[in-house]
């Protein structure tokens, strides 16, 4: 975890976040800042994004289309149930993925493993 000074610009950003349910990508938090009136160039939105994926704020999806996307992130480890049309996600906590992991990486000799999963399809809405 880096330190990273709370400038106005961060705390908007942060803000932003915090309010918005769904992924953004660094191009829509700037687009929604800068439509509201703030002042921010884009490098530091990306600079802001990676400073908050580093320190593990923020959920990362990285979307059909290859767009990095994110959201502000519960604490607890979690996975994401994703639409691909609309972008509405859902966080899952479920012991399933956590001890197929587990059994898969025992299974061929690995520790110290980290994973992630990600589920996406079409939402009841977007059919």
């Amino acid at each position: 975890m880096t330190f990273q000074r709370n400038t106005k610009q961060r705390t908007q950003v942060i803000d932003l976040l915090k309010d918005t349910p769904e992924f953004l990508g660094a191009s829509d938090v700037h687009l929604k800042l800068t439509e509201s009136g703030i002042d921010i160039g884009l490098s530091t939105v990306y600079r802001t994004l990676s400073s908050l994926l580093e320190n593990g704020e923020l959920d990362v999806f990285i979307k059909d289309d290859g767009e990095t996307v994110y959201r502000w992130c519960s604490k607890e480890h979690h996975h994401h149930l994703q639409c691909r049309v609309c972008g509405k996600t859902i966080e899952i906590q479920t012991d399933d993925f956590e001890e197929l992991a587990l059994k898969i990486a025992k299974k061929y000799h690995f520790q110290e493993v980290e994973h992630t999963f990600e589920i996406t399809g079409t939402c009841k809405e977007c059919l």
